[in-house]
C-alpha cells in the first residue's frame, strides 16, 4: 500500500494534474476513484478533519445537484452536508490527497507540492500549459 492516497476523478483536469505531480515525485499513489467507490461517512469525516476544513468547504458548488438541493442555504448542518455528499459523491470536491505530511484539498493542483515527501523529479507543466515545476524539480 502506498503512503500517498488521492481521492480522484479522472474526468477532472485538476485531479489529473495533481495525480501527475504525485507521480512526478517518484511515487505511485493509491488512487481511489471516489465516484465509483465513495468513502464511508466516518472516513469522509476523518478526511475533512485531517484537511482542517469544514464539510461545506469540501462541497462542490459547481454541480447541478448543488442547486437542485439548495445546498447554498445555511440551514444545512455539517452532518447533513456529509450525508448529501455520500448520497451524491459528485458533490465531493477533488482531489483530496493524503500523505505522511498531511491531508489537503488540492485546488489548485500545485497545492499538492506542499505535502509531498519527495521533490519533483523533473519539470511539470499542467494540462492548460502552466509550468509549475522547473527542470531542476523546483516549484516556480
Amino acid at each position: 500500500m502506498s503512503a500517498i492516497t488521492i481521492y480522484h476523478n479522472p474526468k477532472c483536469g485538476t485531479s489529473r494534474n495533481t495525480l501527475a505531480m504525485i507521480r512526478n515525485s517518484g511515487v505511485e499513489p493509491e488512487v481511489i476513484e471516489y465516484l465509483k467507490t465513495p468513502p464511508l461517512k466516518a472516513k469522509l469525516e476523518a478526511l475533512v478533519r485531517a484537511a482542517g476544513i469544514s464539510p461545506r468547504e469540501l462541497l462542490r458548488a459547481k454541480e447541478a445537484i448543488y442547486g437542485e438541493l439548495n445546498l447554498a442555504d445555511s440551514k444545512w448542518t455539517d452532518d447533513e452536508i456529509l450525508d448529501f455528499m455520500l448520497q451524491h459523491p459528485i458533490l465531493i470536491n477533488r482531489p483530496l490527497v493524503v500523505t505522511p505530511l498531511g491531508t489537503r484539498l488540492c485546488r489548485p493542483s500545485e497545492l499538492v507540492l506542499d505535502i509531498l515527501p519527495d521533490r519533483q523529479q523533473s519539470a511539470f507543466t499542467k494540462e492548460d500549459g502552466e509550468q509549475v515545476v522547473d527542470a531542476a524539480g523546483n516549484r516556480i
